[in-house]
């Protein structure tokens, strides 16, 4: 075991890799809860039970892909990586695709689980490298930042400080609610957690949040702790159904543009994962990734396995770089990890606890972190600002991150021309502004 994850090499041990992929889960070990609540858009009410994904069979579809994917990663690649369902892509999933779209969520695995093959045959063939390489980074760190701002503002909506009014579309909300109070104090919580670099603050800051919860009679005690394991069979398979029939939203321009989207924003979040996770750990060669197509073919893989058993992209984590401050430098980090998802599956019940307030400040704080890319683009330069700026704005403002990237990717071409910048624009970034301003058309 330690030759083939090459302990000696790097400089590390059993204690080592083991602290680093628990600190690694208990980072990422949110997405648990987040997950579930975001695909059956428990936050939404008066929505038809038809809309909803199981919330009991998402949770375990989150743990089993986070499970598989960190694996692969640990084993294939021996990145002390770890994967699981991604943030912003959920929350594209469930409140752009099925609740902006009306497109059934069972069709929306179907597009999670074609973007994923997309990936492993992009992956395979080299062209992945091309796709990414032809998009400005400008348009890229817009993406991080625009999602960021997307998950914020359904973190404000799910703790009630952000409400619907009338004339002015939104407001301040009751602030002197019992379950506002208790989102703020949980933002309170997490930020001063984070701030102080505590490891796996989003997770401790819900879980503080909802004990105090409970305390205050705002949330019910969980009935027991180790429970059953749910019933997967809601979900599972579903992605396969939309396939059989010909009428299905599956065959419409419509989801050619969520599929674009699942398969971009899942681009975008590995290829920056990878390489900065890598870069901390000191395991870049000559500014090169090495084993980067098992690590992608391990990514793409998980996001394949994940929409059969029932659940949006999975992706690799940033937080895996809390596990690599803590000593992680070996893909058996990630098999740590693995196996704490596993474990996890027991603990169902506890989720009972987990309501919109406590989940909110998890979505505020993750939207924080995501708009660090902000600071990469030039804002000097009108021709990029004008896209970067679009893309990000619209995300939050029309509750849908696949215009925001279209509204983006059409504007660039537009103002680099208009610029005399033509030699700069790949030209598959002229076959994405034909593809974007289809997806208008067809919307309409």
């Amino acid at each position: 075991m330690k030759k083939y994850f090459q302990f000696e090499e790097l400089g590390t041990n059993y204690r080592r890799e083991f602290v680093g992929g628990l600190t690694t889960f208990l980072s990422m070990a949110y997405i648990l809860i987040v997950n579930p609540v975001t695909l059956s858009l428990s936050s939404v009410p008066d929505l038809p039970d038809s809309m909803r994904m199981d919330y009991g069979a998402v949770f375990v579809a989150t743990a089993l892909a986070a499970a598989i994917g960190s694996l692969l990663m640990g084993l294939l690649a021996k990145y002390p990586i770890a994967l699981a369902p991604g943030m912003g892509l959920n929350a594209f999933f469930a409140f752009s695709v099925v609740l902006g779209m009306g497109i059934p969520w069972q069709t929306a695995l179907s597009g999670v689980l074609i973007s994923g093959l997309i990936f492993i045959l992009l992956t395979l063939s080299g062209i992945r490298e091309k796709i990414i390489n032809s998009i400005p980074a400008e348009l890229k760190f817009a993406v991080s930042a625009g999602i960021g701002l997307f998950i914020t503002f359904i973190g404000f909506q799910n703790a009630g400080i952000i409400v619907d009014a009338d004339v002015v579309l939104v407001g301040l909300g009751d602030l002197t609610n019992g379950n506002t109070l208790l989102a703020i104090f949980g933002i309170f919580v997490t930020v001063i957690l984070m701030t102080r670099g505590v490891r796996g603050g989003i997770f401790f800051g819900m879980m503080i949040t909802a004990i105090v919860g409970m305390i205050f009679g705002l949330i019910d005690l969980p009935k027991k702790i180790i429970g059953a394991v749910p019933s997967l069979e809601p979900t599972f398979g579903a992605a396969f159904e939309a396939f059989g029939n010909l009428d299905s939203e599956l065959f419409t321009g419509k989801m050619v543009a969520v599929i674009l989207t699942f398969l971009f924003v899942d681009f975008f979040d590995t290829a920056g994962t990878l390489v900065g996770v890598a870069n901390q750990a000191g395991l870049m060669k000559e500014n090169k990734l090495p084993r980067a197509g098992k690590a992608l073919f391990a990514d793409s893989c998980a996001t394949v396995v994940g929409s059969v058993l029932g659940t949006s992209t999975t992706t690799s984590y940033v937080e895996s770089s809390a596990g690599v401050a803590a000593g992680a430098r070996t893909g058996f980090a990630s098999v740590v990890t693995a196996g704490f998802f596993l474990l996890s599956l027991l603990f169902f019940p506890l989720l009972e606890v987990i309501t919109p307030p406590v989940t909110a400040p998890a979505l505020i704080i993750v939207g924080v972190l995501m708009v660090a890319s902000l600071g990469q683009i030039d804002w000097t330069r009108f021709e990029i600002a004008v896209p970067a700026f679009l893309t990000i704005i619209a995300m939050p403002l029309t509750y849908s991150i696949a215009t925001g990237i279209a509204i983006g990717f059409i504007f660039y071409p537009i103002t680099m021309m208009i610029k005399g910048r033509v030699k700069e624009i790949h030209p598959i970034m002229y076959f994405l502004f034909i593809v974007f301003v289809s997806y208008f058309i067809f919307l309409k």
